[in-house]
């Protein structure tokens, strides 16, 4: 019985036939597989460029305002983000704060700070998780901080679940010392 058997085992490694059709239907899932994860990963990876592209967008256009800035204009920056983004409004986060630099302090401080969407606005309580990220300043040196919040939610479930892409940007005003927030 087993001189038969392996004599079969033999003859079936030996044999160079095949069937392309059968090949195809044992690789192509896999193929497919792959296609579908280097999609998901490629677009993750998109979304998070193009959301950090819009921040910067949003912070520029904020540091070249001459004239005060208002809760509509806030308004729209989270429209115009949305627009970048191709997201819906529930997606899509914003938080513009601008915040001075003490030298005595040696701290920085907020001087308004807005929002558009679930976050919390920034208070001077939050700056210390800042400070490490902002740049060296000179005293009543003012910066723009532009933060965005991006639920991403992958269009294959290949082992990548929703998240939430956080950009982050500071921008020195242009044109003036300043940019100040009006409520008219």
């Amino acid at each position: 019985m087993t001189g038969i058997l392996t004599s079969r085992l033999r003859r079936f490694s030996a044999d160079t036939r095949g069937y392309i059709t059968l090949e195809a239907l044992i690789v192509l899932p896999v193929l497919l597989w792959l296609f579908g994860a280097g999609w998901v990963y490629f677009d993750a990876f998109r979304q998070q460029s193009v959301s950090q592209k819009a921040n910067y967008v949003i912070g520029d256009m904020i540091s070249r305002e001459t004239d005060p800035i208002s809760g509509v204009y806030i308004s729209n920056a989270r429209r115009l983000l949305r627009e970048l983004t191709k997201t819906s409004g529930t997606d899509s986060d914003l938080r513009v704060t601008v915040v001075q630099y003490d030298s005595d302090d040696g701290a920085w401080s907020v001087v308004w700070s807005k929002r558009r969407g679930n976050q919390s606005v920034l208070r001077n309580s939050d700056m210390d998780d800042f400070t490490t990220r902002l740049p060296a300043a000179n005293s009543g040196d003012q910066l723009i901080l532009v933060e965005t919040w991006d639920l991403h939610e992958p269009i294959f479930d290949v082992g990548l679940s929703d998240f939430e892409i956080m950009t982050y940007s500071f921008t020195r005003p242009r044109y003036t010392p300043q940019v100040v927030f009006s409520n008219l």
